[in-house]
């Protein structure tokens, strides 16, 4: 069985040493989870499977393809570490894993974790023989409860509607890292444009006496950069100007050294972290960011202190073989890029954290990018905090991608039905808006994407009313309600008001944040739209016909269209879920840009 998924998994933090754990794993169904109480984690005869990691096993291509529920699975591989990291000390990492994980290394445990969405490590050096290694993983996926964070997984067996096949275990790589015992443990860059710094704020983890942390910044290749910090203290923070007085490298001008989607610079910064007493190099780290600011002002979105129309598309990221897992690395490219052709400036990630490698990819390309945990279906206080932990981790994985420009906690009202009177629910929504801002100052935070906001920085509208071409009366009243502000507002979409009672528009942008879902089947694939049409010129007619409604509008700032790609049973995708064009992506982009970004209307 071939290795899938070979890239460097990680592109925000990069060493140079590192072995990857993909590929056959062993791997068994525990349906009556008695492999605890059997220790499974010491027997090898438990496993009767194979699996291709790190694919699901619900998935074509983890090579078992089994939609069926199987809420316990264990997996088993066995593994030797490099001689030559015998001095140093070994990191296990899972790039995500759904939705709790028991870790055992030589058969003891040594790790738990909860959350399905975001990645987690553990140093596993004590527990090694430096001979044959084994690692066995433990996994438990309720189906069927509805109070942790499925997001479209649907909690039925069969995929329907908006809901589709379950991600069962480990989805994302498995890798392993050898780092020294004094490391960067941490690294957060946080650009400021008004003033050209980047500030750089790193974490150290271990003895760091006579320690000194060396920081290069490079601008496509050119030194701009370099700092050499003492180390005294475990948490460091340094502010280095980049502009250094010279008004070309600032956002005044078209080349500039700021980044967008028209033009995607990224600055290279590289730590080395050095033992002075024994002239010794302890840990060498690389990655980037890009000097990027986001903000709101006068009713719009601000991108580097100007007006800028964002033109979005709605990503699942659902592959046919794949499901949550892309089966390449260059699929998670070669969505973006056709997003791009098609003339989007960037997408809403929905329901969905996506692999680190396609926001590498969105900050290389220039590709704005809204980021969005999955939902959970029903409200608790046990969903509230297991979502709650979950985008705390969100943001300390994601903090340094450029691309990011907003965070969406909640939508459409999912698993906070009534918050439209219920204050639980609206302090849940509350607490998520503040929870993110206090995390993270450098982006917009959306509190309930759909309806029924509360405090939020965008207001954030779906409208999927605009009816087929022949019902003309349902079209000329969608137009309508996007026509103005005061008509926004004052919409109904699926019979929710824009805002939950006690909070009202305080002048933030409105955008409207779905609508389309235009089906058109190709193939042999039956499925739903919210409206249909028969052949390509009909799509080709009735997308111009919605976004010339949109274009009318006076009091839109911006949009976001369903959806990118055709997923499962829905075929309201602009592409075929085998990512194959409905029509000629040319016509796409042209009718996209009628309304040019960085214009903003009168």
């Amino acid at each position: 069985m071939a290795v899938a998924r070979n890239e460097y998994p990680r592109p925000q933090l990069v060493r140079k040493e590192w072995v990857n754990l993909n590929g056959e794993w062993d791997f068994a169904f525990d349906d009556n989870n008695v492999g605890l109480q059997e220790k499974w984690f010491q027997d090898p005869n438990s496993f009767d499977r194979k699996i291709n990691v790190p694919f699901a096993y619900q998935t074509k291509l983890s090579g078992i393809h089994d939609p069926s529920f199987h809420d316990h699975v264990w997996y088993s591989r066995e593994f030797t570490v490099p001689q030559d990291w015998s001095n140093q000390r070994v990191v296990l990492h899972f790039g995500a894993v759904d939705y709790r994980a028991w870790v055992y290394i030589n058969g003891q445990y040594v790790s738990y974790h909860e959350g399905g969405n975001v990645s987690f490590s553990i140093d596993i050096t004590d527990h090694l023989t430096w001979g044959n290694e084994k690692v066995v993983v433990r996994v438990e996926d309720p189906s069927t409860d509805e109070t942790i964070p499925r997001g479209k997984q649907f909690w039925n067996e069969q995929s329907d509607s908006i809901w589709y096949t379950r991600t069962t275990g480990i989805w994302q790589t498995v890798w392993l890292e050898p780092v020294s015992p004094t490391q960067l443990s941490k690294l957060r860059l946080t650009p400021d444009i008004d003033r050209g710094d980047i500030i750089v704020e790193f974490e150290i983890a271990g003895s760091f006496i006579n320690t000194t942390a060396e920081i290069e910044i490079c601008f496509q290749g050119e030194k701009v950069a370099k700092d050499t910090v003492e180390i005294f203290e475990p948490y460091n923070k340094r502010s280095i100007n980049l502009y250094n007085r010279q008004i070309f490298r600032t956002s005044f001008h078209h080349i500039g050294w700021n980044w967008s989607p028209e033009t995607p610079n990224l600055f290279d910064i590289k730590f080395t972290l050095k033992d002075e007493t024994n002239q010794v190099v302890l840990d060498e780290v690389e990655s980037y960011f890009g000097m990027r600011k986001v903000h709101i002002e006068n009713g719009m979105v601000y991108l580097n202190n100007k007006p800028y129309y964002q033109k979005l598309v709605l990503d699942q990221g659902y592959w046919p073989d794949g499901l949550l897992t892309a089966p390449t690395d260059e699929d998670l490219k070669k969505d973006i890029e056709l997003a791009l052709e098609m003339g989007f400036n960037g997408c809403r990630k929905h329901q969905k954290v996506e692999d680190p490698r396609f926001l590498y990819w969105a900050d290389k390309l220039g590709f704005l990018v809204w980021g969005e945990c999955a939902a959970f279906p029903s409200y608790s206080e046990d969903a509230a905090s297991r979502l709650t932990k979950e985008w705390i981790e969100i943001i300390e994985r994601d903090y340094n991608h450029p691309s990011i420009v907003a965070w969406v906690p909640v939508n459409e009202s999912w698993g906070v039905p009534f918050i439209k009177a219920n204050k639980q629910q609206q302090h849940h929504s509350l607490a998520m808006y503040h929870l993110i801002h206090s995390l993270d100052t450098s982006r917009l935070v959306i509190s309930n994407d759909g309806w029924e906001l509360t405090e939020t920085d965008i207001c954030a509208i779906h409208n999927y009313n605009h009816g087929s071409s022949g019902e003309k009366a349902k079209y000329e009243d969608f137009k309508e309600s996007l026509i103005t502000k005061e008509n926004l507002l004052s919409s109904k979409p699926a019979g929710r008001g824009i805002y939950a009672d006690g909070f009202e528009h305080k002048g933030e942008p409105i955008l409207l944040t779905e609508f389309g879902g235009i089906g058109f089947k190709v193939g042999e694939d039956n499925g739903w739209g919210y409206t249909s049409v028969k052949d390509e010129h009909e799509f080709i007619a009735d997308y111009r016909r919605v976004m010339e409604a949109i274009y009318a509008s006076k009091g839109l700032h911006g949009y976001c269209y369903t959806q990118l790609t055709d997923v499962e049973q829905e075929i309201n995708g602009l592409l075929s879920y085998n990512r194959e064009p409905k029509c000629e992506l040319s016509k796409i982009k042209e009718i996209n840009d009628m309304w040019h970004s960085n214009i903003v209307k009168s």
